[in-house]
């Protein structure tokens, strides 16, 4: 028989080309479990990969990069999940953010593209990441990184920020006090430090590029969307 991945003959049960099973178990309430289990699992899971990024994200994010990419979850994965919980506990509570203030004409698309960040800021965040990304890269070029490397340590660092919204958002919705000052204050502050870390934890430096790499890149985010949202405006007449 052939294996119906790679098409490499199989003499046993599993393919030795790719690894792949000659018959697939069909996809049940067991399986279901099991991929449930193994998103949460301990050891290569999203409650080890908090747990590591929350205490050495230098050491971790490193070696994920450099040398070992097993230990943690992928970090698209990561961000992805992490937003997805940020937004099904903001729509469970009913909190409804202003991330980004504009005043203006209600009806033109960038009011449109304002409320979508408004409304979606766990998946903006991912966006707003590679803007981030590229000023890391200005500010951090002699250590080496490329972009895409720096994209993969923003996933990160900026998943464990949608964690501490959640945590903040949760709190909000439970004492109905408005948290959204201090839960913004803690997640930059986070993240700071996260990047701070990663290009050096002694040196001062290291952490006052970071800030000047969030606030730029927030503020070129934003710039962008409105930029869009007016090109859009001005070839829509």
């Amino acid at each position: 028989m052939n294996c119906k991945n790679c098409s490499n003959g199989v003499s046993g049960n599993f393919c030795c080309n790719c690894g792949q099973a000659l018959q697939i178990k069909r996809v049940d309430s067991h399986y279901v479990l099991h991929e449930i289990q193994h998103i949460l699992h301990f050891e290569k899971g999203i409650l080890y990969t908090v747990k590591e990024l929350l205490i050495r994200p230098e050491k971790n994010v490193r070696e994920f990069i450099t040398d070992n990419r097993d230990r943690l979850v992928k970090p698209i994965v990561f961000i992805i999940i992490t937003s997805l919980i940020y937004t099904v506990i903001t729509h469970f509570f009913h909190i409804e953010k202003k991330y980004i203030s504009y005043s203006g004409n209600e009806n033109t698309t960038i009011q449109l593209i304002f409320d979508w960040v408004d409304g979606h800021y766990g998946y903006a965040n991912l966006i707003m990441g590679v803007f981030i990304a590229w000023w890391l890269k200005v500010f951090f070029r002699k250590d080496g990184y490329n972009f895409f490397e720096l994209l993969i340590l923003l996933c990160f660092v900026m998943g464990i920020g949608m964690l501490i919204f959640s945590v903040f958002a949760i709190a909000e919705g439970v004492t109905k006090v408005n948290l959204m000052k201090i839960s913004g204050i803690v997640e930059m502050g986070y993240c700071i430090w996260a990047i701070g870390q990663f290009f050096g934890k002694n040196k001062i430096a290291s952490y006052l590029k970071a800030l000047a790499a969030f606030i730029l890149g927030t503020i070129t985010f934003s710039i962008s969307l409105g930029l869009l949202g007016l090109i859009i405006d001005l070839l829509s007449k």
